[in-house]
């Protein structure tokens, strides 16, 4: 029995406790329930705001909820009265922005301040115009639909000339944009530029090197000339004047009629005794005809003397000797030059020039051969086509070279015209030999010591480096860098009044010094004889153009 009671007692207790504790969780839900209820009528009885300018709804926690309630029963004209107008302030704002930056910058665009001013004061007048302003923001009832289409289409009418005059003017004001813009133009006028250096340097270089029609014309007509009167041009005995160690010798290695008779002219007309001189031309097989007759139809003033030759009448320059002429008759050489495609002649300009057969044409290596070419002339004066000869040369037969082979005006200054621009010093024999800081000097007007030249045997020396460059490797082409290693340390050094040179590529050489130089030299592409020469320097080489002669006359040459 005693068990039974026990029993019961336990049994009672529990069922209790299970009792208050189900008690609890009703309660606890109850008031869940009632919490519940109360926000929820409190949210449902809050009135919304009537007009756009009352209300900023947030879009998170709770005022979202009740954001999302209020478009469930609100009006939805009111919802889209309410985005137009959102609409149209945001862009009155944007407007006023970019009138205030317009303002920073002052007078320079005074005409969009007015533009952007009078865009925003518009937008400004349709939002708080009486009409809208009553039917539509202060009315109590339901929005008038027409009203609020008139409304929308005169702000979107707005928004429209607002967009197109910031996507107008953005870049005025955006400096990213104004940046990008800047490197923009810069690299597309940068590609224009280097189009246009290039596509000018080429055709620079096809002006320079054609032969001009009235070029072309008077060597023609000259002969023509020599055809027709066969007798008046017969081939004449070598004067005693040619070899006469007492008189004043030049050489001048040209195919080009006009400019030697030029050059022969300037001479003896500033020569005290001109009946002392003695030019001697030599030109190749194609011209030496022309050469003639024009010196036998126009004989020099003064009584002075003249010596026309062809290349091919020194019979020792031939292929076996003369590393040029061999070189020619390589087919890579031949190939390197004759067959650049028109395609590619502009890829590589700095270089083009250098790509021209003339740089291996025997009359440019001409005058590595002068002690051979006159073996009885002691000293002789170099002369190129394009130099002008303005006073008396005669004291360069004077000036001592103190045991040096050749006298040349030096051209380096500062760092420019060294030998480090002329030579590949990366090559050891070059870096051994010479010094790249060393001052070149100019060709043009050079005398040249002859007996000293055969002492020194500079020919062999010549051939020597010739015959290591056939590919190329130690100087790109030409005579200079041959000049300036041939006669590296047998050159005196003249004053550089008898040589001005720059006259046919640099517009900036002063007016007293070409006055006071006894030779201008017109080196570059802007030849005297050409239509692109600089106008500035053309009247002191077409002052000695023999033009009483009749076929300048008839050849045009517009001088």
């Amino acid at each position: 029995m005693a068990v039974a009671v026990r029993g019961g007692r336990g049994g009672g207790l529990n069922a209790g406790l299970l009792r208050n504790f189900f008690s609890y969780r009703i309660l606890v839900s109850a008031m869940f329930t009632l919490l519940f209820l109360a926000t929820l009528f409190v949210i449902l009885t809050t009135h919304p705001p009537t007009s756009p300018h009352e209300s900023s709804l947030p879009s998170t926690g709770n005022a979202y909820v009740q954001r999302t309630f209020l478009a469930l029963n609100s009006d939805p004209l009111k919802t889209r009265l309410d985005l137009i107008y959102k609409q149209a302030t945001d862009h009155m704002t944007l407007v006023n922005a970019y009138a205030s930056y317009a303002r920073k910058l002052k007078l320079d665009i005074s005409k969009q301040l007015r533009m952007f001013d009078d865009l925003a004061k518009n937008i400004s007048d349709i939002t708080s115009r009486e009409n809208y302003k009553t039917a539509l923001f202060e009315s109590e009832g339901a929005v008038d639909e027409d009203i609020l289409r008139q409304f929308e289409k005169e702000v979107k009418e707005r928004v429209k000339v607002a967009r197109m005059m910031i996507a107008e003017t953005k870049e005025s004001y955006d400096n990213q944009i104004k940046i990008q813009k800047l490197k923009d133009t810069i690299f597309a006028v940068n590609e224009l530029w280097v189009k246009a250096k290039k596509n000018g340097a080429f055709a620079s270089l096809i002006s320079a090197k054609s032969i001009p029609k009235s070029l072309h014309c008077l060597a023609m007509r000259l002969v023509e000339e020599r055809i027709s009167h066969p007798e008046k041009y017969r081939e004449e005995e070598p004067r005693s004047e040619f070899e006469d160690t007492s008189l004043y010798h030049y050489a001048i290695f040209s195919d080009n009629v006009i400019a030697v008779s030029v050059v022969v002219r300037s001479v003896v007309k500033n020569a005290d005794e001109p009946w002392k001189h003695v030019f001697h031309v030599v030109t190749d097989r194609m011209n030496v005809a022309a050469m003639k007759v024009w010196f036998k139809m126009r004989p020099v003033e003064g009584g002075a003397h003249v010596e026309v030759k062809a290349v091919e009448d020194f019979s020792f320059l031939n292929s076996s000797y003369v590393p040029v002429l061999r070189q020619l008759e390589n087919l890579k050489l031949q190939k390197f030059y004759f067959e650049n495609r028109a395609e590619n002649a502009t890829k590589d300009v700095s270089n083009l020039k250098f790509r021209n057969p003339k740089y291996l044409s025997m009359l440019n290596h001409l005058r590595f051969y002068l002690p051979e070419m006159y073996p009885k002339l002691r000293k002789i004066l170099f002369l190129d086509d394009d130099v002008v000869v303005q006073k008396d040369l005669t004291g360069l037969w004077k000036i001592d070279l103190d045991g040096r082979v050749n006298g040349a005006v030096e051209t380096c200054f500062g760092s420019f015209h060294r030998y480090a621009q002329y030579m590949n010093f990366s090559h050891p024999q070059i870096k051994e030999k010479f010094n790249p800081k060393a001052c070149a000097w100019a060709y043009g007007m050079n005398i040249f010591d002859l007996d000293a030249w055969r002492r020194e045997k500079c020919t062999d020396d010549y051939h020597y480096w010739q015959n290591l460059n056939e590919d190329r490797n130690l100087w790109k082409l030409g005579t200079l860098p041959p000049g300036l290693i041939t006669f590296y340390s047998t050159t005196k050094s003249l004053d550089k009044s008898w040589h001005v040179l720059g006259l046919g590529y640099n517009p900036s050489i002063s007016m007293d010094e070409i006055s006071n130089a006894a030779v201008i030299h017109y080196n570059g592409n802007m030849k005297p004889w050409l239509d692109i020469a600089m106008t500035q320097y053309k009247n002191l080489w077409t002052k000695y153009v023999d033009s009483e002669m009749e076929f300048v006359q008839m050849c045009n040459f517009g001088f």
